[in-house]
């Protein structure tokens, strides 16, 4: 079987496309929904004056609101009704991952295999109703009290607005939350993964015509080429580590069943370099980034705290100071996230109960510690990856005022979103492949 496998592989070629018929629905259902999503992010919410919210958001672009607008597609520099994208569903994800593991109940509701993951999963979206409904109502009161003078954001404030913004901002979520999952069954991919990388890649035209821009205001056509050829680097950079894994080789004895003598395989148990993915940088970046949004948003009252303008002046960006505690928080969050996401206990009982074991290492405890072994040194591999990764392009807007979107984070969305997308297109085109193998055998054995 693996030998076909390597087969159909060498023999994968891209017309092959046009006869999977199944695949092809796939393909337009995704373009499909991605096309409804882009349009939902010109929606603007009702009673909003939206070229005075667009004079205030530039202010505040270099904050928080600048992240959440590069992962929403622009919707909240228009204040559109899919404002807060599926931000709230990946919060809640996040939350549910880490109370699984530390939560009794919800521990063992996810040992319980198909009917723990529903569950959860119900949970999850229960969860995000809850998150979404707080930050829309935070969202319509910042509304109201935000703006310049004498150029009012929200034309008629009160409980009717606030209640339409949360309706509304809600609603826009839980569809796209329902879009991502009619994705993920009926087109390629994972849908919340692809809405995002939607949002990113919808904003990287005009990222890059700024970025143009500001190479011909300095009259110099080095600085784009050079930013280009990092770009590329940085770019394979990023595939070589997220496809590197460490795998272990896991044997299996030979065990007799009746006159039959099973058993004694060999798998492999793979380690990926980097567990955490693209987590720890969003969650350090979002601490970082509030201080300066606070600041923003509180610059015009009378009693703002004199400290925070201090810590957002300390904390500016591509400043020494940021740059160390991004830092800081990219290496913590890399060993806290994957210390959720794997459990070395968990997966040595897993092979003892399965009858499996790692050369040299007696099953148990002593197969946990070496994979906690093994995993801590990867992470710190990992974390050092993740760091450089979203550390060079900070440098590089800070001193060349590069535009936000050309961020770490999102170039690290963008390509392993890409990644899983083809890998999961091959694996269609391939089950159609062997799906054709297996009717010409059949015809053959007929004709015979």
């Amino acid at each position: 079987m693996a030998s076909a496998a390597e087969q159909l592989a060498r023999n994968f070629d891209i017309s092959s496309l046009g006869k999977a018929t199944e695949l092809q629905k796939r393909i337009l259902f995704t373009l499909g929904a991605l096309v409804v999503y882009r349009l939902g992010t010109y929606i603007p919410l009702p009673g909003i004056d939206t070229a005075a919210f667009a004079s205030a958001f530039q202010q505040q672009s270099g904050g928080i609101l600048g992240m959440f607008n590069t992962f929403s597609g622009g919707a909240v520099e228009r204040m559109a009704i899919f404002a807060l994208n599926v931000m709230p569903y990946i919060s809640a994800s996040i939350i549910m991952q880490l109370m699984s593991g530390t939560i009794p109940s919800l521990e063992r509701l996810k040992k319980e295999g198909e009917v723990g993951r529903k569950q959860i999963n119900q949970y999850t979206r229960y969860l995000t109703v809850l998150l979404a409904a707080v930050q829309a109502y935070a969202i319509s009161a910042g509304l109201e009290g935000s703006g310049q003078v004498g150029q009012a954001i929200v034309s008629d404030p009160g409980l009717f607005f606030r209640a339409s913004t949360v309706i509304s901002l809600v609603g826009g979520t839980m569809f796209l939350m329902w879009l991502g999952e009619q994705i993920t069954a009926r087109g390629v991919g994972n849908g919340i993964s692809l809405i995002i990388f939607a949002g990113i890649v919808a904003e990287l035209p005009r990222a890059l015509v700024q970025a143009l821009s500001l190479s011909r205001e300095n009259a110099s056509l080095a600085m784009p080429i050079l930013i280009g050829v990092i770009i590329v680097g940085v770019i394979l950079f990023v595939v070589f580590i997220e496809r590197s894994q460490r795998r272990l080789l896991v044997q299996y004895p030979k065990r007799q069943v009746g006159n039959k003598m099973m058993g004694g395989q060999q798998s492999f148990l793979p380690l990926k370099l980097n567990t955490a993915g693209v987590i720890p940088p969003i969650f350090a970046s979002s601490l970082l980034l509030l201080p300066a949004t606070l600041a923003g948003f509180t610059q015009n009252a009378a009693n703002a705290p004199e400290w925070l303008t201090y810590v957002t002046a300390l904390l500016g960006r591509g400043s020494p100071a940021f740059l160390a505690l991004y830092a800081s928080g990219i290496i913590f969050f890399c060993f806290f996230y994957t210390s959720v996401v794997f459990n070395p206990e968990d997966t040595a009982d897993n092979l003892r109960k399965y009858g499996g074991f790692l050369p040299g290492i007696r099953p148990g405890k002593n197969t946990a510690s070496y994979l906690d072994y093994v995993l801590t040194r990867l992470t710190v591999l990992g974390a050092a990856y993740l760091t450089a990764v979203c550390l060079l392009p900070e440098v590089l807007i800070a001193q060349y005022q590069l535009p936000f979107y050309i961020g770490g984070t999102s170039l690290l969305i963008v390509v392993t979103v890409t990644m899983d997308t083809v890998a999961q297109i091959q694996s269609h085109l391939l089950a159609h492949q062997y799906e054709g193998l297996i009717k010409k055998t059949k015809l053959r054995g007929r004709k015979r």
